[in-house]
This record gives C-alpha cells, structure tokens and sequence, in this order.
C-alpha cells in the first residue's frame, strides 16, 4: 500500500471509530425515554453510552474521551434535573463545575497514578529489573511457571491488604513489568511474545483474590455492612473466605493455564534466557544504596497499607511515598512530570469516575435494578438468585469503580432479592458480596489495577475488552455453577 493510499486508510478508520459512539448516542437519545425515567435521566444515558462506545473504538485517546465527555455533559447540565436548574438558590455553573472535577479528588485516582510514579522508581533504581531477573532464573524456562508465580505473589498478600490497586498495580506490576523486554517483549511491536499473558494473569489473579478475603478489597467490608442492613444477613471473615474458598482455589489454581490457552504467549519455553538471567545477576553485583532506599519505601508502604489501614488512607500512604522518592531523588520532579501514562490514567479515570456517578445521581442505576427485580417476581427462587447476582455483575458495565458499584447497586440488589418469597437469602448475599472482585476483570475502568494494566501497552484496546468480556463470563459462570449448589 502506498503512503497516500495508508494515510487516506487511517482518515477512514479514524471517521469510522468516531462516527460510531455518535450514532450509538444519537440513537438512544430520540428513543421516548422509558416509564420510570426521567427525560433529562435517559439523555444522560444516552451520553454515557456513548462514551463507552467510543472507549472501545477509541478514535482519539481515552483521557481525551472521557475529558470532552465530561465537560461537554457538565456545560450542558445533563446530570442535574430542570427542577434543581430553576431552583433561583442552585447555582448552576459552579455546581456544574463542581461535579466535573469531583472525579480528581477521588482517593482510588491517586492511588492508581502513585502505582506508575512507583514503578518508576523501580526502574530508575534498577530494583525492578534484579527482581524480574530473580524470578526469571528460578522460573522463567516456562512461561506458564511465571504464570503460577504471579497469581501466588498475588494470593500471598491479598489477605493483608485491602486494596487490590496498592496490591496489584503498587507492588506485583512494577516488578512483572521489568520481565517482558528480557524476552525482547514490548510494548509497542512485540506484545504478544510474554507480555501479554503476564499481565492478564497478573490483573485476572487479582480480581479473585480479592474475592477470596474480606480484607482483600476495601468494598468488601463495606458490602457486609450494605448487606448486613439490607437483608440481616451477618457474614463473618471465616464465613467469607470458606463460602467463596470452592469457587476461589479452582479459579486460581486454573486461571494461569486458562490465560496460556486462551491468550497464548509466542514464547513458552527458553532454556537460554535464565542462563542469561543469571550472568545478568552477576554483572548487576551488590545491591545499590538507591536499591535498598526504594525496597525501604516499598516495605514501608506494603506494611502501612496491610497494618495501618486505621490510621493513614492507602492512598495517602502512596503520597507519601512518593514524597520520599522525590526527597531521596529516587525519581525527579521531571521524571514525574514526564510520565505521560500516569497523567493519561489520572484523567480518563477521573473523569469516568464522574460519569458513572451521574448515573446514579439522575435514577439510571436505581432504575435498572428495580426493573430488573419486579421483572423476575413469581419466578423460581433459583432462577431470581442466578438472574439478580448476574445481572449485578453485568451492569458493572456502567460503572466505574468497585466501591461505586458497591454503593449503587448492592443495597437496592440485595433489599429486592431479598424481598422475593423463597430466595435463599444468605446464599444470594454471599454471591452477591463474592462477585465484587470478579466484576473487576470486565473494563479498563471497572478497578483500580485494570486501567493501570490497560495503560501498560502489553494488552491492546481489543485484546482488553474481548478478554475482559471472556473471563468476566468465565468467573460468573463459576460463581454461579459452583456458588449456588455449594451454598444454598
């Protein structure tokens, strides 16, 4: 293809990715909006529909997307009703500033941009790469062994910290990042060679371990509560781990494999490359000061975020962290400045944080559930748990962030299943309450560590959605299939 002929090639796509969302918006916006919903609620819908849509086709960047879609949505004042607008005492255009930046003061944000300042620091400092090199010598002439390693990394500390973005995207992802270039795997032409497979393994692996604990995600404790109030059901953090155990050990003791086969690596063994490792170790010598300064901060933010939960936020732990990298020069202001994918993160993840809120803000999310629940009324017990739980997981969709879907979803779910004659009532809380993590995997916005993950360069836009739409199905179905029988 000649160059005239590519570049009027990518004109085309480039229309195409764009074009689509548009339509997808317009479409749902002339539809009546349904009985139950406000107008004002459905065209707001019909913005946030569009915005995933273009989140998947991706004509420009998604912080781009999700900072035009916010502020055009404020502009216009979509998410506040005409009553609140004629409101003499409501000032609009500060309130509709107001809600447009609310997402950059969101705790989890800041906690996802402080994971890529600290993987940074392990590869200024090197720490990274000796660490990648450790692993890759004792495990790395099979790539389905550092598979098993990250995934058991992940279980080790998941009962301990109750944030899987300072678990997985804080500690497992700036080290398994340094593993893919000493296969010759980056992120740009070679992907597929071991990057890939690692990373989904190792963002997968952390959706169910923080199923597997109570403590291993903060929405889980707060679910309890939801729970606890809307259906009297008392979970303890016994009941927690041994109702979803069956469920949990079979998914991580499979979940490496079921990645290598559905998402195979172009390299699966290397006898050479630990050989090489081990020169490489050699070569490296003692460990640096720079290297024992960052393995301090990193053990020091690893104990605060598993023992001191109580008295500094996780996330203000990060801050400090980083404060420390910059103080120690571990990293540079420039450094930090330069780091394009942890401003990219920050902003479309902030601004989605927003988007999603609104729909709960204008009745979207009550809506759905409450219809969703008179619908299955007089149905079988079994059928209304199974159809409830799924439909909880699935509408994570349109929602980003676990502790907002927690906050939205879980009290309207649970009251409403609850309320159906013959509903095993602890069953269906204890599947309800499980599905949290695992509803993680579904988007690049769904947790904490997926837009980290999706931002690495090793899991492309595509390769992303299909796969969180895969093993979204696969977690669900084992939820269900091995929950239900297990726990009723």
């Amino acid at each position: 293809m000649t160059p005239a002929l590519s570049e009027r090639s990518n004109r085309g796509e480039s229309k195409w990715r764009a074009a689509v969302p548009l339509l997808v918006g317009l479409l749902i916006a002339l539809v009546p909006a349904p009985a139950g919903l406000a107008p004002y609620a459905w065209r707001y819908f019909a913005v946030f529909a569009a915005t995933i849509v273009a989140l998947i086709t991706e004509p420009i960047p998604a912080a781009a997307i999700g900072l035009i879609s916010v502020t055009f949505t404020a502009a216009f004042g979509l998410p506040f009703s005409p009553e609140q607008r004629a409101d003499p005492a409501f000032r609009f255009p500060a309130e509709a500033l107001r809600w447009a930046l609310g997402g950059f003061i969101n705790a989890t944000v800041w906690l996802i941009f402080a994971a890529f300042v600290f993987a940074m620091g392990y590869q200024q400092t090197g720490l990274g790469r000796r660490i990648a090199l450790v692993l890759v010598k004792r495990l790395g002439s099979r790539t389905l062994g550092l598979g098993y390693a990250i995934a058991l990394s992940d279980l080790a500390l998941a009962p301990f910290t109750p944030s899987n973005t300072a678990r997985s995207a804080g500690i497992i992802f700036p080290v398994i990042a340094s593993i893919p270039p000493l296969y010759g795997s980056t992120s740009g032409p070679s992907p597929r060679r071991i990057g890939g497979y690692l990373m989904w393994v190792a963002f997968a692996a952390t959706c169910v371990t923080s199923s597997l604990f109570i403590t291993a995600l903060a929405p889980n404790v707060l679910a309890v509560e939801l729970v606890r109030k809307a259906t009297g059901v008392e979970i303890t953090w016994t009941e927690w781990f041994v109702g979803f155990l069956p469920i949990g050990a079979l998914l991580l003791a499979v979940l490496p494999w079921l990645v290598y086969t559905i998402y195979p690596p172009q390299i699966r063994t290397s006898t050479e490359v630990p050989k090489w490792a081990a020169g490489e170790l050699t070569r490296l010598g003692r460990i640096t000061n720079r290297e024992w300064i960052m393995s301090a901060l990193v053990v020091t933010a690893l104990a605060l975020w598993i023992a001191g939960a109580r008295l500094i936020d996780p996330t203000m732990v990060a801050l400090v962290g980083i404060s420390l990298m910059l103080i120690t020069r571990i990293v540079s202001w420039a450094d930090v400045v330069g780091n394009t994918p942890a401003w990219n993160v920050l902003v479309w993840f902030a601004t989605l944080v927003v988007l999603a809120d609104g729909l709960n803000k204008v009745g979207v999310v009550d809506w759905f559930g409450r219809g969703a629940s008179t619908l299955l009324a007089g149905r079988s017990p079994i059928v209304v748990t199974a159809a409830l739980v799924a439909l909880f997981f699935v509408l994570h969709y349109i929602v980003a962030g676990l502790a907002a879907h927690t906050t939205a979803l879980l009290p309207v779910m649970a009251a409403a299943g609850a309320s159906i004659p013959g509903v095993p009532v602890r069953a269906f809380a204890m599947l309800m309450v499980f599905s949290l993590g695992l509803m993680g995997v579904l988007t690049p916005y769904a947790c904490g560590p997926s837009a980290v993950y999706y931002e690495s360069g090793y899991l492309p836009r595509g390769d992303f959605w299909r796969l969180g739409l895969i093993f979204g199905a696969i977690f669900l179905a084992a939820l269900l299939l091995i929950g239900l029988p297990y726990l009723d």
